[in-house]
């Protein structure tokens, strides 16, 4: 049986994606999916307890600026290259995929030295470090926009492929009861989804925390705090009985994993991040967003990047934090907070522009990313044959 290599993660933006093209790609080739991943991490757990072979290797990240970490990690990743040749030595896989990260890149070098075809997808509107590292060894270079192809040098043009971002086929159809029962609310109430990504983002907690009161006079929320936060003492942010919140009306959770899909299909409101798979997976669901990109020193502004093309196809409203997360923490934008509360009650007592906006969103996830890459996938792979 043929077998089919993947990469990527370092957060559940990578990993996910890469998930939905291993089920669209087993559903048209009688294959083997193994994937190479960071040793440390969150990316082992995700990936075996989807049903996939892991091999964990060591990973350094990728850094723009200048971190003392990035000696100790130029020999992280010298290691996890060695580590990778070997692995992809020994199980002779026809093809390398990568979903891209930091931890994607010494797999994709070992893979084109072996003469391995690499093919690559970047999810953001313009290409990150490893991405553009990784198109110097790809076959096939994936995209989400079409705008995209404008920051790629006209020499690897030709091997791109529009092809918009890989979402999970429970995307497609989520079942919005399901999520209704998983929450414990009824079928009339109103859902407030807020999402920071798959490690949460303090900003977005600051933000929501602080708005809850005027939130919940609209929507039940439904928060995705990140596994690492922890909620506020007593007495401070969103306590029910001091901050007149009703009962039941603010749900957090760590995170939400097998039955995202579900709770995303049962809101009718989208506010987090504007990372890949946020904006993505919303839009596939058809849902109208609050964006509050990340931006500020840290940040490569991919976010706002993509923030800007939901705003613009009418899919969003962007709420720019004013820089860094760290000034919302030290309670210096209570400017945000205020138009926050006020973004999200206009479109609650909007259902005409909601509507509007939940079409535009439609329209965007209605292409296909895991079904093309996929297929793309096993054209190659018979080629071969």
């Amino acid at each position: 049986m043929v077998s089919i290599a993947f990469t990527g993660g370092g957060t559940g933006g990578h990993i996910y994606p890469g998930l939905a093209v291993a089920a669209a790609l087993g559903k048209l080739l009688p294959c083997r999916i193994f994937w190479i991943g960071a040793a440390a991490g969150m990316d082992r757990s995700i990936l075996e307890d989807a049903g996939l072979e892991f091999f964990g290797v060591p990973s350094g990240k990728l850094r723009r600026y200048f971190s003392l970490k990035n000696f100790s990690d130029i020999f992280k990743i010298g290691l996890g290259f060695l580590a990778t040749r070997a692995i992809l030595k020994r199980e002779k896989p026809a093809l390398l995929f990568s979903k891209g990260g930091f931890v994607s890149v010494p797999p994709v070098a070992a893979a084109a030295s072996l003469g391995i075809p690499v093919f690559t997808h970047e999810s953001d509107y313009s290409p990150g470090l490893a991405t553009r590292i990784n198109a110097r060894f790809a076959e096939r270079i994936f995209i989400a926009y079409q705008d995209t192809a404008a920051f790629f040098p006209p020499a690897q043009r030709s091997k791109l492929v529009v092809a918009g971002n890989p979402v999970r086929p429970g995307f497609h159809n989520a079942d919005a009861e399901a999520g209704r029962a998983f929450l414990g609310v009824g079928p009339q109430e109103r859902i407030l989804l807020v999402l920071g990504g798959s490690q949460g983002a303090r900003e977005i907690n600051e933000l929501v925390w602080e708005s809850l009161p005027r939130l919940t006079q609209y929507y039940t929320v439904v928060h995705q705090i990140g596994p690492k936060a922890e909620l506020p003492p007593p007495g401070k942010l969103n306590v029910p009985a001091e901050r007149g919140i009703p009962e039941g009306r603010y749900l957090p959770y760590a995170y939400i994993r097998e039955e995202m899909s579900q709770v995303l299909a049962a809101a009718e409101l989208v506010l987090g991040r504007s990372g890949a798979g946020t904006v993505w997976e919303s839009a596939v669901a058809g849902k109208p967003m609050v964006l509050i990109p990340l931006s500020g020193s840290g940040t490569r502004g991919d976010q706002v990047e993509n923030a800007e093309f939901f705003k613009k196809a009418g899919a969003a409203r962007v709420i720019q934090g004013g820089g860094d997360s760290s000034k919302i923490a030290r309670g210096t934008s209570l400017q945000v907070v205020s138009l926050l509360a006020e973004t999200v009650a206009s479109l609650a007592e909007d259902a005409e522009g909601r509507n509007a906006m939940a079409a535009a969103s439609r329209r965007l996830g209605d292409q296909d990313g895991a079904l093309i890459i996929a297929q793309e996938i096993l054209s190659r792979v018979k080629g071969e044959e």
